[in-house]
C-alpha cells in the first residue's frame, strides 16, 4: 500500500522578484498582495512540511551569465536578459530569506531555463519515482511561470492545483482574470485552506 501524493511547488520565490533591491521587484505591481501571498505560503509550508502526503519542492530559474539558454527571446525573457536578472550563483537568483528556515524541509530542484517548471529540470521523473499525483502551484508570476507549469503539468497528466491565496500576479486585475477565468480550463483553484484539509488517497 502507497500514500499519493501532493506536491507544493515554490515557483518564483527569489530575491530578484521579492527583495526591496531586486531586479524585477517593479514588475510585481500588486506589493500587498504579494507580500499577503508570500506569508500565506510560508504559513502553508509549516503545516505541511511534516505530512507523509506532501513534498515541498523549489524549481528557481537561474541563467548562465551570457544567457546561452535563451536564443532570441521575447517577452519577459527578454526583459529578464536585458536586466540581467536570475543570473546563476548571483545574490538576485537565490531563494528568499524567508525560507532560510525550512532548508531541511524543501528539496530543490535545480535547472530550470524557462517559465515552465519541467522545462530542463528532472522533475516530472522525481515526481513519478515519490508516487505524486497531484501538483498545488504557489508563487509567482500567475500569468507567466504558474500558468506554463501548471498547463505542462495537466499535460503530462497530473492533478493540477492553484492555489489563489499563494500565487500573485503584476497585478489585482491579472490575478483574479487567471483564478476566474483561465486556471479552471484545467485546474481546481483553491485556498490553502481546502489543499490543508485534503486527506491523503491510499493505492495499493
Amino acid at each position: 500500500m502507497s500514500t499519493n501524493k501532493t506536491a507544493l511547488l515554490l515557483i518564483g520565490f527569489q530575491n530578484d522578484y521579492f527583495h526591496k533591491e531586486g531586479i524585477l521587484t517593479g514588475a510585481l505591481e500588486d506589493v500587498s498582495g504579494r507580500d499577503r501571498m508570500l506569508e500565506n505560503t510560508l504559513n502553508l509550508v509549516e503545516e505541511v512540511k511534516d505530512r507523509d502526503d506532501f513534498l515541498v519542492i523549489s524549481t528557481p530559474i537561474q541563467f548562465t551569465e551570457n544567457y546561452s539558454e535563451l536564443h532570441e527571446p521575447t517577452g519577459i525573457l527578454k526583459l529578464i536578459k536585458d536586466t540581467g536578472a536570475f543570473l546563476k550563483d548571483s545574490s538576485g537568483s537565490q531563494t528568499i530569506e524567508e525560507f532560510s528556515r525550512f532548508s531541511d524541509s524543501i528539496l530543490e530542484i535545480k535547472g530550470k531555463r524557462g517559465l515552465n517548471a519541467f522545462s530542463n529540470t528532472n522533475l516530472e521523473d522525481f515526481l513519478k519515482e515519490n508516487n505524486v499525483d497531484r501538483i498545488a502551484l504557489a508563487g509567482v508570476v500567475t500569468s507567466v511561470c504558474i500558468d506554463s507549469t501548471g498547463r505542462s503539468a495537466h499535460e503530462k497528466g497530473f492533478e493540477v492545483t492553484v492555489l489563489s491565496d499563494c500565487t500573485a500576479g503584476r497585478t489585482e486585475f491579472e490575478q483574479q482574470f487567471y483564478c476566474d477565468q483561465i486556471f479552471p480550463l484545467y485546474a481546481t483553484v483553491e485556498t490553502k485552506e481546502n489543499l490543508i484539509r485534503t486527506k491523503p488517497e491510499v493505492s495499493a
